[in-house]
């Protein structure tokens, strides 16, 4: 399988440039997808100069290996909410985002939900409201990567 490791530097380029698409949206809420969008979504708070950044968990893939269902939970209570950006790495089949904004959108009918990731695969079922760029290989992403770099 072909890899591409996506570091630091250019992480923190596109950080920037995403939350420069964003800012038309005007959230009022940022909700990163732990774990991919933890990273992304911290940063994006930093820049967007917020401090209403929440999380939930899904897992739908462990380490490069899909699993046959997926696990939502966590969900944070949005209900003070009314524009929110959910935030992950990547966009890769889509099932999970999907299946996240399902639950948001049946719990906070209230909500506007919009999706941001850096990068996205063009076959997924749903599509980022925001995105940097498309996926041609396997994305080894620094957070994931680096820390089993480091001897000691």
């Amino acid at each position: 399988m072909e890899k591409y490791y996506y570091g630091y530097d250019e992480f923190l380029k596109d950080s920037v440039a995403l939350s420069k698409r964003v800012e038309e949206f005007d959230a009022d809420t940022l909700l990163a997808v732990a774990r991919g969008g933890l990273t992304l979504g911290h940063f994006m708070a930093q820049i967007l100069d917020t401090r209403r950044l929440f999380s939930l968990n899904s897992i739908l893939y462990e380490k490069e290996h899909k699993k046959e269902s997926i696990e939502i939970f966590n969900i944070p209570d949005l209900e003070s909410a009314k524009r929110v950006l959910i935030i992950d790495d990547i966009v890769d089949s889509g099932q999970t985002l999907k299946e996240i904004v399902a639950i948001l959108e049946e719990n906070y009918p209230h909500c506007e939900f919009r999706l941001a990731t850096i990068f996205y695969k063009p076959t997924a079922v749903i599509r980022a409201d925001y995105a940097l760029k498309e996926a041609k290989a396997w994305i080894d992403f620094f957070w994931e990567v680096d820390p089993f770099r480091i001897e000691g």
